[in-house]
């Protein structure tokens, strides 16, 4: 995984708008196997070459929860990072990732509530210029006064 920043925490504080952080990872065939273990979801448009051949996507996908999860892993590890509460966040998927696709996952922030400690990101995942995921994510960061 390579990410853009080192992880930890951004307090409330700190946080700014049009602040963003990111990582890039590679799908391999073993996260594919791992999330359809942990989350039960083992559509064959996943798991079989034979089978995803004969769907719309002409070949084996990732999971669209696996790609979103590293949304996720810049939210909890980065921007605001450890500490940060997930509260909501819409998707839309735009394309398919691939076994073996490079996905860079971003946020940034585009507003801040400090009375709420609330912070609204617009988050993105792209292989290579396909976007593959777009929304928008809503946090509660960590604050110096609480912690």
């Amino acid at each position: 995984m390579l990410d853009n920043m080192p992880r930890g925490t951004i307090c409330i504080e700190d946080i700014e708008i049009g602040m963003s952080r990111h990582l890039r990872k590679t799908v391999t065939d073993r996260d594919i196997e791992l999330f359809a273990e942990v989350s039960t979801d083992r559509n064959p448009v996943h798991l079989d070459e034979d089978y995803a051949q004969d769907t719309i996507f002409q070949g084996r996908i990732a999971h669209g929860m696996l790609t979103a999860g590293l949304i996720s892993a810049v939210i909890g590890e980065q921007l605001p990072g450890h500490g940060t509460v997930y509260l909501g966040q819409s998707l839309k998927f735009m394309a398919p990732v691939r076994p073996g696709d490079t996905v860079y996952a971003e946020v940034k922030v585009t507003a801040i509530d400090h009375a709420k400690r609330r912070v609204t990101l617009e988050t993105h995942c792209a292989v290579g210029n396909t976007v593959v995921l777009k929304g928008e994510a809503l946090v509660l960061a960590p604050s110096r006064k609480f912690d």
